[in-house]
């Protein structure tokens, strides 16, 4: 029989315990809480903690073990690396003191701190470079630290800035994979139709909770909505939203062309460009908690990545709304040719042999009815070339013949009909925009009037141009004007029309009804 294996000590059978149970997490803050435990254990220290190094060469984690809530609590804020800590910082070497109290570097404990004597420091590398520090203090029975006490706690570091290795490449790999699950679901999120405020809301969302800041605000240069907002806390949005928008106004910070880290009132700001081309340049603003700053460069590399995938879908989400846009236009301008190159020349035609047609008519009954035929094509050739200006300025600015239809369609529900309503020459292009906003007023007073008064089942809205002048016609077949009637809107619609140097006529129709005409020169 093979002879049995050498018992294991109990020391090194406690190493071996202690390296499993640090090793049995993937969770960094997990791992750290073990291996400041398991410290504890193998050397009987009633405190331990473990003090993560960041920039500057001061702590920005602190794990503790030992210590209540309570006790936490009382002692404040923790510490930053200074006195025998910031000795261990600056000398990465294992520290073995009887009494720390009476070390030349030594500052004190702040009020509340535990009394604490013996003391053990270690430094945990990983790949040759110093991750942190573990300081044990306190060893039980009033004992001092031992020589195999150091010993064991060395080769945990050791053991320790493997785990800790892993368990970081792990949360790295899982932040990449919530990044890209964030991206994925904001490619979905943004398929066209897209409204802008809801998209940069999108972004704002999906930035806001893989990157685990406060706040996040989205902006896009020229649009309508100043930024998407997405918060952690409703109750912040006040003093964020004061916060973004110092951020968006500071010229030292937006434009960014590179990532900007930097401090604004309560929080630490990350600022990211948005690299767009179709929707104009916009800015990612990340709001985090104090003491963030800076943020660790994977973290920072994930979020710029993020701020460009977000471009690219906001810029493909423009690309398709206006190929969809340049679809419609061109289908617009096929149909405004086809109508003046067929049908407006068809009518023409028609009417040019009804006038011949009436000069050889027997009868004056037959000359009127070609009379009337002529008449009304003519009526339907104005009002096709009124529907051709419409295809044709659709998109492409500020259209009256839009906004007058727009706003007879607004009154339609009171008047309990769809009033005719035609529009003939160069509407949109002659206006001046001081008249334009005139002759809307007018208009709606107008039919304003219609629909409280006229109790009519028919009406029609003319606006022309013509010799220079603009005409705003609008008849009913309504009760007519009452005898004594007040003036009031019709008395304001006068006073425009004057001070554009212009009237309004207002009178009875035949058989019944009513005829308001509102006229002003154009320059």
């Amino acid at each position: 029989m093979p002879p049995d294996p050498d018992p294991v000590s109990d020391s090194t059978q406690a190493l071996l315990d202690a390296v499993a149970a640090i090793s049995s997490d993937l969770d960094l803050r997990s791992v750290l809480s073990r291996i400041v435990e398991a410290a504890t254990r193998l050397t009987g220290a009633r405190y331990g903690a473990l003090g993560v190094i960041g920039s500057h060469d001061a702590l920005v984690e602190f794990v503790t073990t030992g210590l209540g809530d309570d006790e936490r609590a009382a002692i404040g804020d923790l510490p930053h690396g200074r006195g025998i800590l910031g000795l261990l910082i600056r000398h990465p070497e294992p520290i073995r003191l009887d009494d720390l109290t009476q070390h030349p570097d030594a500052t004190g404990f702040p009020p509340h701190h535990p009394p604490m004597q013996s003391f053990l420091g270690v430094p945990v590398r990983i790949r040759g470079t110093v991750f942190g520090n573990l300081y044990l203090t306190e060893k039980a029975g009033t004992q001092s630290f031992t020589a195999e006490d150091q010993q064991m706690v060395e080769a945990l570091a050791n053991a320790a800035g493997y785990v800790i290795d892993n368990a970081r490449a792990y949360g790295l790999s899982e932040r990449r994979r919530q990044w890209l699950e964030a991206a994925a679901d904001l490619d979905d999120a943004l398929q066209p139709p897209v409204e802008p405020a809801r998209a940069l809301r999108e972004v704002a969302r999906a930035a806001r909770t893989v990157a685990r800041a406060r706040v996040v605000a989205v902006s896009v240069r020229g649009q309508a909505t100043p930024y998407g907002l997405a918060v952690a806390d409703p109750a912040e949005t006040d003093a964020a939203t004061a916060v973004v928008d110092a951020v968006l106004a500071d010229p030292a910070i937006v434009p960014a062309i590179d990532p900007i880290e930097t401090t604004v009132g309560a929080y630490d700001v990350f600022v990211a460009p948005l690299r767009t081309h179709l929707v104009g340049g916009g800015t990612m603003v990340g709001l985090f908690a104090p003491g963030t700053r800076p943020l660790p460069v994977e973290d920072r590399e994930l979020f710029v990545s993020f701020a460009e995938h977000a471009a690219l879908s906001l810029d493909r989400a423009q690309g398709v709304d206006d190929r969809a846009e340049l679809a419609v236009t061109s289908d617009r301008e096929r149909i405004a040719r086809d109508l003046h190159d067929l049908v407006i020349q068809r009518l023409f035609a028609t009417g040019l042999q009804l006038q011949r047609a009436e000069a050889g008519a027997v009868g004056p009954d037959v000359a009127e009815i070609v009379r009337r035929a002529v008449d009304s094509l003519d009526q339907t050739i104005r009002d096709i070339r009124g529907t051709i200006f419409e295809l044709q300025q659709h998109g492409s600015g500020p259209s009256l013949r839009a906004d007058v239809r727009a706003l007879v369609r607004e009154y339609a529900p009171l008047l309990k009909f769809d009033p005719v309503v035609r529009t003939s020459g160069p509407v949109d292009t002659a206006v001046p925009r001081e008249v334009r906003d005139q002759l809307l007023s007018v208009l709606r007073e107008a039919l304003s009037n219609l629909a409280r008064h006229a109790a009519a089942d028919h009406g029609e809205v003319d606006v022309s141009v013509d010799d220079d002048e603009l005409w705003l016609t609008v008849i009913d077949d309504g009760v007519g004007l009452s005898p004594g009637r007040a003036e009031s809107g019709l008395r304001n619609a006068r006073r425009r029309a004057t001070a554009l140097g212009g009237v309004l006529e207002v009178g009875p129709r035949t058989p019944r009804g009513t005829s308001f005409v509102w006229r002003v020169p154009l320059p």
